[in-house]
């Protein structure tokens, strides 16, 4: 029956919930499982009782009860014979869930953010603080996607009810930094073979790629699972009581960001922003400097907005929004007095959601 589970259940479906499915859809035993495992009926037992323990969540509860119907029922049966499963459709519903794993972990990393899911509902919201018991949706959740994500113990629940609120786990943390991986490992793959201008999702950088792709010059660490600058000063009050960033503003940096990730993918991985950080000087950013020109439209979106922007504007729009360097270590490398960067980049922000004003109103008249 191992065998068997590893082709009619999704590859996302943890060892231990299989063989409790195995244990209580289809009766086998718990030495016959681990006869074909290969291990001590002990460890068989212990994972089907933790999955029996986990099942008081209702997210739980739900993707093992949908996994059932769907995998051991006579119907599924008779509807989905192993011999009509293909691997390329297989691959491919593992392929979207990876994406929307990612995207959903993403935003959970962001502090004060939870995953809320009410009962017979078919979608679940990611919500994040913003202060003073202010919320602001940043994302919606397929319920499936969501079920999945707890029965990996990706996010975790500490007190189920009518509505649930999740946040990422450990595992959740460790299995972002994977995804994050593999996706650019893809992206990396299909430019090679000539689509680097293939669709693909926005995707964030590991460490390590950016030290493969930099030459010999280290590369900072631009993106990590921590959240943005921008999070941290949207929950910050000024004197009047207002957030000191609101949402449009912080909407403006992460979208120099998107283009920003987006600019980096191409074979080499790397594209040196040196140019616009006039306080530094480290070197010179050009159109065709590298093989790893990435996106060509992302990086003239991004070029042009930090163009638009100036001297030391751009300096700490591209440190805070798209290096995520943190406030303190941007002054000190500028040499700017303390607690002085968060009023340039308020300003930087405003400039910048200026600019992104106006290309919508050019692309408006133009079309």
């Amino acid at each position: 029956m191992e065998n068997n589970m590893a082709f009619t259940i999704p590859a996302w479906v943890p060892e231990g919930a299989q063989r409790y499915l195995a244990h209580t859809e289809t009766g086998q035993s718990i030495r016959d499982i681990a006869r074909s495992a290969g291990c001590h009926a002990s460890t068989i037992l212990r994972q089907i009782r933790r999955i029996e323990s986990r099942r008081d969540d209702p997210l739980v509860d739900a993707a093992l009860q949908s996994l059932a119907d769907q995998h051991f029922s006579e119907n599924a049966a008779k509807d989905e014979p192993l011999a009509n499963i293909r691997g390329d459709d297989i691959a491919a519903a593992e392929e979207e869930f990876e994406r929307e794993a990612l995207r959903v972990l993403r935003r959970l990393c962001e502090t004060g953010s939870v995953l809320a899911v009410a009962e017979d509902m078919d979608k679940a919201v990611v919500v994040r603080g913003t202060g003073d018991q202010g919320s602001t949706r940043t994302a919606v959740v397929d319920c499936r996607v969501a079920q999945a994500l707890a029965l990996k113990d990706w996010i975790v629940c500490d007190n189920p009810g009518r509505i649930s609120r999740y946040r990422i786990s450990s595992a959740g943390r460790t299995a972002l930094s994977q995804l994050m991986a593999e996706v650019e490992n893809r992206a990396r793959t299909r430019n090679e073979i000539g689509m680097s201008e293939a669709q693909s999702p926005f995707q964030p950088m590991t460490a390590k790629a950016q030290a493969e792709g930099a030459g010999d010059r280290p590369r900072r660490i631009r993106y990590s699972a921590a959240e943005s600058p921008l999070i941290g000063l949207a929950r910050r009050r000024d004197r009047d009581g207002k957030p000191f960033l609101d949402e449009t503003l912080v909407s403006a940096g992460e979208r120099l960001r998107e283009d920003f990730e987006l600019a980096q993918v191409g074979p080499k991985v790397a594209q040196n922003w040196d140019h616009f950080l006039t306080a530094g000087g480290r070197g010179s950013f050009g159109n065709h400097s590298g093989d790893g020109c990435g996106s060509s439209e992302a990086r003239n979106r991004v070029e042009s907005a930090l163009s638009d922007l100036g001297p030391g504007l751009s300096d700490v729009a591209l440190r805070c929004c798209c290096y995520l360097e943190g406030l303190e270590l941007a002054e000190k490398r500028m040499g700017w007095s303390a607690r002085s960067g968060k009023i340039v980049l308020r300003i930087a922000l405003q400039r910048l959601k200026r600019h992104y004003e106006e290309k919508a109103e050019q692309h408006r008249l133009i079309g």
